[in-house]
């Protein structure tokens, strides 16, 4: 109990919001928090009942004894009503004798009173701190939640038009895969003698014959053939 009782003012005065804000690492600081709490809690609770205890019978000592000063000094009364002073001095020696108990079962009693409300307070105090560790554990985490689901959402959204580009760039070769099969099948549907004619029309004669052709027209004009 005094290992405990020592630590009061360090405990009462803790700001457990305080700590973790400064934290460089808040949920490794909380759980290790939230370990040193439950072992500190755990102390208390093991000594508050005896501490308690203490207290209930340190008072109960003190009330029986002004009982028993208070009894004495009424059996001195009746003894000096019924005039043996003798009687009444011995009653009022031993009233003497209990009075002087009086002052220090008073400071025991005071002092267990005041640890066990020291204790009290204690408990009251971690049993918060640990509420407020998960509190802001909860916090965290939810907090850690959102920006996870943030970045899985812009990583999606980056998957998504990446994959939306490569989608386009295929249908537009497959389009021009399409468009020159339907050229070449066009091509090759066309009748090659119409075309062979058509080139006809713009070939140039050859010369060389028709130089042959005049002069055998010559020849036979001479002739007369």
């Amino acid at each position: 109990m005094a290992g405990i009782l020592s630590r009061f003012k360090t405990i009462m005065e803790s700001n457990i919001n305080a700590l973790l804000d400064k934290a460089e690492d808040p949920v490794k600081m909380a759980d290790q928090l939230a370990r040193d709490l439950q072992k500190d809690l755990g102390e208390v609770k093991a000594e508050t009942a005896s501490v308690m205890a203490e207290e209930k019978r340190a008072k109960r000592a003190y009330d029986e004894c002004v009982a028993e000063i208070e009894k004495l000094q009424k059996y001195a009364e009746k003894a000096i009503l019924a005039g043996n002073d003798t009687d009444a001095k011995t009653f009022l020696g031993e009233k003497a004798a209990k009075s002087a108990n009086l002052e220090p079962l008073q400071a025991a009693f005071d002092l267990a009173a005041a640890n066990a409300k020291k204790m009290r307070e204690m408990h009251d105090k971690l049993a918060d701190q640990l509420a407020q560790i998960e509190q802001r554990k909860a916090a965290i985490r939810a907090k850690a939640a959102m920006v996870k689901s943030q970045e899985m959402a812009g990583k999606m959204n980056s998957n998504t038009g990446a994959a939306t580009l490569s989608r386009f760039d295929e249908l537009e070769a497959k389009l021009n895969r399409k468009l020159d099969e339907a050229e070449a099948m066009a091509e090759l549907n066309t009748p090659q003698d119409d075309v062979a004619d058509l080139m006809s029309k713009y070939d140039t004669p050859d010369t060389n014959d028709s130089g042959i052709e005049d002069e055998l027209a010559a020849l036979k004009a001479k002739l007369g053939r």
